[in-house]
Formats: structure tokens, C-alpha cells, sequence
């Protein structure tokens, strides 16, 4: 029990309640409180040093009793932090689905990792975990003296943390996102992110679940999201424009190169669903919008064919790109070549979208190898 509850207890026995009736005020389904510890207050064997609430404290206490959210029974004080989670998921997810927003990947990205976090603080609290920052022992205060407590990425790192790899490298990835668009303008990159978003919005349902109960889940509150277009391929790039911003892709694929290629396919880390027009055999089914496929089946193996598949952007080394120059007729285009056009063309600097920096090696965009072919066709010579 925490000490404003050990308060109310003891202004309730000093109001002559029986300790059984006290206990019912205590006991919820998300903590069952055992009897003994009413009567160790009583007796004064616990919680000794902590005073009585005052009367007027012990009447807000009945008056605002049960103060309960009736969906799920979370006590909306004593499980302030699980509902603070919920909600501000579930006000991610609206974000991202409501009309007319233009930064909707950035709405998201912030709310959900403050719903993580609070996720994390209400497990590591009930786990008996102290998730506040301590120097020398000392719990650090914030500038007006409340508690520090752990960010996201703190909480992650704990030995304890519950979450699969997959589930931590999504919400990395995003926290990493986070830091390139905060206080910043950016380019639409909702579509370029989107399969993250819907893993870290799976990840948190099956987390919240796993972790407290399927009670709380949140598929009863967050209904599919209907759309009036669909689409083709020039519609897709249409929407999702010709480049995302430079810092934006650039930290996009520095985190993919520290990852293997199994841990980029892990649908905890992101999460991709094929939309088919399909025409149903039976007239039972021919309302069913979304369909689930086994993945490896004969009918996943058919969607594969006709779907337009999400790639990462294909990367070259320089000597590949040399080596696709001499294949497309110009065979006397050497590295020495290649670096010099480099220099000359800044190709380099970030803000061109030509390459990216992985684990610090270079690598070239298609972009830049188009470049290359333009420049020879042009008659580019070496300096």
C-alpha cells in the first residue's frame, strides 16, 4: 500500500470502520490486498511513522469512492501510471488516424514513447523496481524538487526490462526518429515509417496484456481505421514524395546497417499487412474487408505476386558503381574516376541524398549512380 493509502487507513480506524469493511475500499483487481496488512496498521507493527489523513482528506477519499474507470476497473489514482499509458496510446493512434493532420508520424512517434514509458514505470513500480535516477544513493529532484525518473531509453536498458529484442529495437529505432524531428520541420514520413508504427502499436497491446491482464487490452477502444482511396503504385509515390529528409533517412539507415537481416524481417520490429481487393466464394464472407494470411502458405505466396513490396533503398559500394559504369559502356571509368566526380559534385554532403554513412562505411543511393551514367553520357572526363 502507499502512504496515502496508510493515511486514509488510519483516519478510518480512528472513525471506528471495521478493518474488514477498510479492506474493501483497498482490494482491486489489479492489487489484492491481504487482510493482515489492515491489521498490521492497526496494531502498529507497520507504517508506524506515517500520520492520519485529516478529516477533510478522509472525505474527498469516500466521496470520490470507487473512482474507477467502469471499462477496466483501474483505480484512476492507484493506477494512475497503467492508465496514463493506455490513454496516451490510444491518443497516438488517434493522432495518426485522424483527417487532415500533415505530422502525424511525428505526432505518434512522441505519444507512444510516452506511453511506453509509463508502460515500463507502472511495471518496474509493481515489480518493486525504484525507477528513480539516484546519484551516490541520493534520488535526484527536478528544478522544482519532484523525483527524477527513468526515461524510456533507461527503462529499456534495465536487467529486468520484460520486452522481447524485437519490441526494444522498434522502439530504439523510433526514439532515435524522435530526436531528428523534434523542434524541427520535416517532410511528410508517415508512409516511410508507417510499418514501425503499426509494430509499436501491436508490441503495446500485446505487451499491456502479457504484462497486466488482457482486460487491457486496447482493441475494444481503437476500431480499423477505413479509408476512402485505394491505390496504385504512382498514387503511393505520390504520397510518399521523392526524398524523406536527409538527417531523417540517414538515421533510418544507420539503424537498419546495425541490425541483421533477420532482426529487419522480426514483425515486433516492423510490422507489414497486404490489403487485396478480393472477391469472396461464399456470400458470408464477401463483407470481410481485411483478411490474415498465414505467411509460407500457397495463398501468401499468390498475394506476393501481385502486391507492391516494401524494399529498403538499395545501397552500392564505389566499386560498384564503377563496375555498373563499365557495364553500361563506359569502360575506361576507373575509382580514381569515380572519386574525383565525387569531390567535384559535393556528392558527399549529407543534404545531396546521394549516400549514407553505415558503421563507417560509405555507401551510394541509386540517385548518385543515375548522376554517374548522366555525367559520362554528358562526356565527363577526368580533371
Amino acid at each position: 500500500m502507499e502512504k496515502w493509502e496508510v493515511a486514509i487507513v488510519k483516519a478510518m480506524l480512528a472513525r471506528k470502520y471495521v478493518p474488514q469493511d477498510i479492506h474493501a475500499y483497498f482490494s482491486r483487481p489489479t492489487r489484492s490486498i491481504n487482510q493482515a496488512r489492515i491489521s498490521g496498521i492497526k496494531d502498529g507493527k507497520t507504517h508506524a511513522v506515517i500520520k492520519p489523513a485529516s478529516d477533510a482528506e478522509l472525505d474527498a477519499f469516500l466521496n470520490a469512492w470507487p473512482d474507477v474507470d467502469p471499462s477496466t476497473g483501474l483505480h484512476l489514482r492507484g493506477d494512475e501510471l497503467l492508465i496514463k499509458a493506455r490513454e496516451a496510446m490510444i491518443a497516438a493512434v488517434h493522432s495518426f488516424n485522424s483527417a487532415g493532420l500533415f505530422f502525424r508520424a511525428e505526432l505518434y512517434i512522441v505519444t507512444a514513447i510516452i506511453a511506453w514509458t509509463y508502460l515500463m514505470h507502472a511495471y518496474y513500480k509493481r515489480e518493486g523496481v525504484d525507477f528513480r535516477y539516484k546519484k551516490g544513493g541520493v534520488v535526484q529532484k527536478t528544478k522544482h524538487g519532484a523525483d527524477k525518473h527513468w526515461e524510456l531509453g533507461q527503462c529499456l536498458s534495465h536487467q529486468g526490462c520484460p520486452l522481447e529484442k524485437g519490441v526494444v529495437d522498434n522502439l530504439k529505432f523510433l526514439s532515435e526518429i524522435r530526436h531528428e524531428i523534434e523542434h524541427q520541420s520535416t517532410n511528410r514520413i508517415d508512409d516511410a515509417l508507417g510499418a514501425k508504427l503499426q509494430a509499436c502499436s501491436i508490441n503495446f497491446n500485446d505487451a499491456i496484456k502479457r504484462l497486466f491482464g488482457k482486460e487491457f487490452a486496447l482493441e475494444k477502444r481503437l476500431p480499423l481505421a477505413l479509408q476512402f482511396v485505394t491505390f496504385d503504385g504512382s498514387q503511393r509515390a505520390s504520397l510518399i514524395g521523392q526524398d524523406l529528409p536527409p538527417n531523417v533517412a540517414t538515421a533510418m539507415d544507420d539503424f537498419h546497417g546495425r541490425l541483421s537481416a533477420e532482426e529487419q524481417a522480426d514483425p515486433k520490429f516492423r510490422y507489414r499487412v497486404a490489403f487485396v481487393p478480393k472477391v469472396a466464394g461464399k456470400a458470408s464472407k464477401s463483407d470481410i474487408a481485411v483478411e490474415f494470411v498465414k505467411p509460407g502458405t500457397e495463398e501468401a505466396k499468390g498475394v506476393e505476386r501481385v502486391l507492391l513490396k516494401e524494399t529498403e533503398r538499395p545501397k552500392y559500394l564505389p566499386s560498384e558503381i564503377v563496375a555498373k559504369a563499365k557495364v553500361d559502356g563506359f569502360p575506361h571509368f576507373e575509382m580514381y574516376d569515380h572519386t574525383k566526380l565525387a569531390q567535384q559534385l559535393d556528392a558527399r554532403n549529407p543534404g545531396k541524398g546521394y549516400g549514407v554513412s553505415v558503421a563507417g562505411k560509405w555507401y551510394w543511393y541509386e540517385g548518385w549512380l543515375e548522376k554517374v551514367l548522366e555525367k559520362l553520357e554528358e562526356g565527363w572526363t577526368r580533371p
